[in-house]
Formats: structure tokens, sequence, C-alpha cells
């Protein structure tokens, strides 16, 4: 398995973590639907499974995913392995109290929560999954404190922050989108995290700014969604329309719907007939390794549903692709990136 350091004194992780945000099945939150489809817990545990034989170290969670059914699915994992063979990183911001999630109180009783459903008394990495401190980020400087807190007490052993985002809730109220750049420079400056996790994939504008920022201060870099949720792997065409159920978050983003992959279909034709393979697996390997191209401080999440998919992600690792069959890639999405927002003119950061 090949293995990355997160940051200057980060853990050495594999290169591929899982992502166990569809572990959760279909959920709501603060008036969203925020999870996946229907999930079957033992097929879940048998994928968890078969990535730890396959030295996978890194898992990512939240507590907000299936609201604790997916920390308790990992959880499961947890309880039948050495601790020290894995590295766990879970979130607090978007579960439980939605007027004050960065309380200390809070905060302690979601950590509590997650530390009982993972079946550990540490987590490794634990993340802001938002940056909605409050008004005027009343609650900022007594979330750090707690968080400093939390590692003080052995609780946690590093603090994550999340890359330039939009807040969940403000797509429902219709707040105008601030500048999430200039906020995640101020808040980096004063949180300062061991690791910031970051949305890139070849449907993305370039973060290459955020990496050298990383870089440049001793950060590690999780980089999420390196397959833009399935997008990236040929699995949605035009000529099988998918139809997603309550709870699941993609029945609310417009890079689902039939036009939008239309469109991105058609740019992953582009890259098919240049690699000559209608192969899924070579257009997962170029996603994956475009990704992790960007430095021995980035490690991947890929999430899964199924305990071929985890086969499938962790097999492209084993060689890369050829440097300009991933420049054809990034030239054909950029394209598609281009046509998506001139088709639906939505903010860049609902992108998948």
């Amino acid at each position: 398995m090949l293995t990355r350091t997160l940051g200057e004194r980060g853990p050495r992780v594999s290169a591929l973590g899982i992502g166990c945000w569809a572990l959760g099945g279909p959920a709501e939150n603060l008036g969203l639907p925020t999870g996946w489809g229907e999930i079957d817990d033992g097929e879940a545990f048998d994928g968890l499974c078969c990535a730890y034989e396959k030295g996978v170290t890194l898992y990512d969670v939240a507590d907000v995913y299936g609201h604790g059914r997916a920390e308790s699915t990992l959880g499961r994992l947890v309880r039948q392995v050495p601790r020290d063979s894995m590295t766990l990183t879970s979130k607090v911001g978007y579960a439980g109290d939605p007027e004050h999630p960065y309380t200390p109180e809070h905060m302690r009783r979601q950590l509590e929560r997650s530390l009982t459903h993972l079946g550990t008394e540490h987590i490794d990495l634990y993340f802001f999954h938002h940056n909605n401190f409050g008004p005027q980020d009343s609650d900022l400087d007594s979330a750090i404190a707690t968080m400093e807190q939390f590692r003080a007490e052995g609780l946690i052993r590093a603090v994550g922050m999340r890359g330039p985002h939009r807040y969940a809730l403000d797509r429902i109220t219709g707040k105008p989108a601030t500048d999430k750049y200039e906020r995640f420079y101020r808040l980096f400056s004063r949180i300062g995290p061991q690791v910031i996790a970051v949305r890139d994939n070849l449907l993305t504008p370039s973060r290459a700014p955020i990496f050298a920022l990383a870089a440049e201060h001793g950060c590690g870099v999780l980089t999420y969604k390196p397959l833009a949720q399935g997008l990236l792997t040929g699995n949605y065409t035009p000529r099988r329309p998918r139809r997603f159920g309550d709870g699941d978050h993609r029945a609310r983003k417009r890079w689902f719907t039939d036009p939008a992959i239309t469109i991105i279909d058609s740019a992953l034709d582009t890259v098919r007939q240049h690699i000559g393979d209608d192969d899924p697996e070579e257009l997962i390997r170029i996603a994956l390794w475009s990704c992790l191209d960007h430095g021995d401080h980035t490690a991947v999440l890929a999430g899964f549903t199924t305990p071929e998919q985890v086969t499938a992600n962790v097999a492209c690792l084993d060689h890369p692709p050829a440097p300009e069959v991933v420049e054809i890639a990034r030239a054909a999405m950029r394209k598609a990136q281009v046509e998506l927002d001139a088709a639906f003119e939505v903010f860049t950061d609902q992108a998948p």
C-alpha cells in the first residue's frame, strides 16, 4: 500500500483512505437531505474489512453521517483490530444542536458520542465540519480552546478544518455567499490546523493555492470527493438515468441531473477515446492519481457502498497513469466545468 505522511508531524497513513459518508444511509439534517441511498450495514462492514485487509489504514467519518450510523459501523472494525493500526478522523459541527454547534458543551457531548460509536478512547484527527462559528464568530475562540482541551486530555491527537466551502444552512436561508477563500485563510490563521480537508477532483477548480499553503505550514491535506461522488467513474450516464430517494443528498444536487450527467459523460468520452479503454477502473485510476499528484503530504478519501468498489479503488494505486493522460482528462473536465457553470449558473462550491 502506498503511504503518505499528513504534514510535518502527522501520522503515516495509506495514501488511499476510506470515506464513510455513504455508510450512514439516507438522512436529513438542517432541513436538507444529507445522506445517500439505502445501505446494507453487513455489506458496509464487509467493505471496511476488505479495505483493512488490503492495507488501508485511514478511515474518515463524521457524527452527522447517518447521525451515528456510519460511526457505529466503523466502530465494529475498530473493536476487532489493533487500534494503533488505524488512523481515525471524525468531525463536529453539523449534528446535534444547529443553533450552537461550537459551544464547549455541545462539542464535548458530540465527541463523547463519537468515541462511544467508534469504540475508541481517542480520535486521531478531529475536524471542524464547517466554518459558521456564530454571529461575528462569537464561538470561535472558545471552540479553538475546546479543541485544545480535548487534545490535552488525550481525546484527540490533532485538529483539522475544511478548506474553502459554503455553510450548508446558507442554501436554505438564501444568505448571500461570502468570499469563502478569504474566510478560509482568516480562519486558518486563527485555528492553526494540523490537517485540512479539501474537496478536489477533476470537476473542481484548481486548489493549487490551498495545497501550497498547507505545504508552507507543514500541514497535511485530506482530499475528499476525488471521484466526484461517482460521477468520474462512468457509472452515471444519460443511458441509465438514476433517481434518488428521500434523504439522499444527490436529489438536490444539479450535477446529478440528466443534463449535467450528459455534459460529464461527454467529457469522459473524450478521455475514453484517448486511452482506448472502456474499463471504468482506468477512469478511477486517472481521477485518484490526479489528486495524489499534489504531494507526499496529501492522502485521498474515497467512499464506497460495496466491497467490490473498495477492491477496484485500491487496485488503481498499483501504478499511476501516464502524465499526458491525466492532462487530457484535466482539459476535458475543465471544458465540462465551463459548460456546467453556464448551464446552471450556480456557485462553484455546489460542484461534486
